[in-house]
C-alpha cells in the first residue's frame, strides 16, 4: 500500500503533465487515458470538464495570460486525482502507466519528471527568497 506522500507526489506529477498536454497535439491520447480512470463513475462528466479546461487554457494562451490559469488547473486536477486515488488506490499503477505513455515534448520543457520536490523559504527581517523548481530569472531594479 502506498503512503499518502507517494500518492500526493503521483497526483502532483500527473496533474502537471495533464495540464502541460492540454494544449498540445498529445491532447486526444491523454484525454482518453484520463477519462478511462473515471470509468467506474461519471467518465462523461470528466470528459466534458477536460474539454472545458482545454478550451479555457487555449483561450488564455491566445491572450498571453495562461500562467495563472495553468497553476489553478494543476491544483484542480491534482485534487481530483487525489480524491480518485483515495477511493480507488488500485488505480495508482494505471496513473503511472498513463504518465509513462505520454510524450515529454508536447508543449512542455521536454524533461521527464522522475520524482517530487518540496521547497520551503522562510524570510525574516525584510530579506528576499527566491525558490524555483526549474529555470529562474531575477531582475532587480536598475538605474533609472
Amino acid at each position: 500500500m502506498e503512503t499518502g506522500l507517494e500518492l500526493a507526489a503521483l497526483t502532483s506529477t500527473a496533474a502537471g503533465r495533464l495540464i502541460d498536454l492540454l494544449a498540445t497535439d498529445g491532447w486526444a491520447a491523454v484525454k482518453s487515458g484520463i477519462v478511462s480512470l473515471w470509468r467506474r463513475s461519471h467518465p462523461e462528466r470528466v470528459d466534458a470538464e477536460l474539454s472545458e479546461a482545454r478550451d479555457e487554457l487555449m483561450q488564455a494562451e491566445q491572450n498571453g495570460d495562461d500562467a495563472d490559469l495553468r497553476g489553478l488547473l494543476v491544483t484542480e486536477w491534482q485534487a481530483r486525482l487525489a480524491r480518485l486515488l483515495a477511493t480507488h488506490p488500485d488505480l495508482a499503477d494505471e496513473v503511472r502507466r498513463l504518465l509513462s505513455e505520454q510524450p515529454h515534448d508536447g508543449g512542455s520543457t521536454g524533461q521527464q519528471v522522475v520524482g517530487s520536490m518540496t521547497q520551503k523559504a522562510h524570510v525574516t527581517g525584510g530579506g528576499d527568497a527566491y525558490v524555483a523548481g526549474r529555470d529562474q530569472t531575477i531582475n532587480r531594479g536598475g538605474t533609472g
